[in-house]
């Protein structure tokens, strides 16, 4: 959650926005983490509106208005727009599928929040995690060129602040999610530590 906001919106996303505006293109861009962060802020928004928790509900409705206008530019640039959209319709039915569930068959408003924030949590936890799966290409290659040191800190620091405010709430689905992150931002800075810069370029010359 706190990861998604910050990692997407502070720098990713605005980054990978100005490339595509710039260039006209959606060259070596993903579509996907946009959608699944997309589908990530709705997700934490709903939980936060069932629960009533401002704070929530403020980031995560900039999340995901910022991630909706990222896939509306990405679709204007992209010259699959079928399969971009194919995506889009496929996740947003499972997303109203999932809205039907919890407000139609759990009519227990409890007990409708703790599942909802279950799968939230699950969710989040699996996006912290993804990044991991290029942890073999780093080693291979020596080089932390995939890796952004200023993102792994503001993920690092955002992590951090909702876990503690998750638990100051005593909110289980808020701390536990985003305790992966603090672990993977720490990967990250030992992944930084142990191949500087410098030594990937020099890496990357004697392979060249």
């Amino acid at each position: 959650m706190g990861q998604v906001v910050k990692e997407r919106i502070s720098e990713r996303g605005c980054s990978d926005l100005r490339h595509m505006q710039r260039t006209r293109s959606v060259d070596n861009i993903q579509f996907l983490p946009f959608l699944t962060t997309d589908v990530n802020n709705l997700g934490w928004l709903s939980y936060g509106l069932l629960k009533g928790d401002g704070t929530l509900i403020i980031v995560n409705t900039v999340g995901a208005v910022l991630q909706t206008l990222y896939i509306l530019v990405y679709l204007r640039y992209s010259p699959q727009k079928h399969g971009v959209v194919l995506q889009t319709a496929t996740l947003l039915a499972v997303l109203l599928l999932g809205y039907g569930y919890f407000w139609l068959v759990v009519p227990d408003p409890e007990a409708r929040l703790r599942q909802l924030g279950l799968l939230c949590s699950v969710f989040t936890i699996s996006m912290y995690l993804s990044p991991l799966a290029d942890l073999a290409k780093i080693i291979q290659t020596k080089s932390t060129q995939r890796l952004s040191f200023p993102l792994t800190i503001a993920t690092l620091l955002s992590s951090a602040s909702w876990s503690i405010y998750g638990f100051r709430l005593r909110d289980p689905y808020i701390t536990v999610p985003n305790l992966p992150g603090i672990l993977t931002s720490f990967i990250r800075l030992g992944l930084f530590c142990k191949y500087p810069p410098e030594q990937a370029k020099k890496h990357h010359l004697l392979q060249t």
